[in-house]
């Protein structure tokens, strides 16, 4: 499954849109992550048990925009896009994109003209 933040995948071509897919996830760090945190927020620097949660997070919500486009008969997204904001204490991590089917192109094959962001081909 490609996920791609472009509109197009260089060497492919999109053969049907399936629609917006996304993935959601509400977290909030647990209170051990908070205790630490606020420790290490005296001396400055990284703060590691947040960094872990929104990596979690990112990847959480990848793997549900990815289930839900794979279920609609999609085998990559496009114009991919991450968000995020706060609700409260919570942090809310959002993925989307759109849900389409690709195909590889032939050898010197171009992509059809609906798909306006492809280079064109050197003549």
């Amino acid at each position: 499954m490609f996920a791609v933040t472009t509109n197009d995948v260089p060497g492919y071509r999109i053969t049907q849109v399936l629609g917006e897919v996304m993935g959601l996830t509400v977290r909030s760090a647990n209170f051990g992550q908070n205790f630490t945190a606020g420790f290490r927020s005296l001396g400055g620097g990284e703060m590691t048990e947040y960094t872990q949660v929104i990596y979690e997070s990112r990847w959480e919500v990848m793997q549900r925009m990815w289930t839900e486009a794979q279920q609609r008969g999609a085998n990559a997204v496009v114009a991919m896009r991450f968000d995020s904001g706060a609700i409260g204490n919570f942090t809310e991590f959002c993925a989307y994109g759109t849900a389409v089917v690709i195909e590889p192109l032939a050898q010197g094959q171009q992509a059809s003209p609906e798909q306006p962001n492809q280079a064109p081909s050197a003549q």
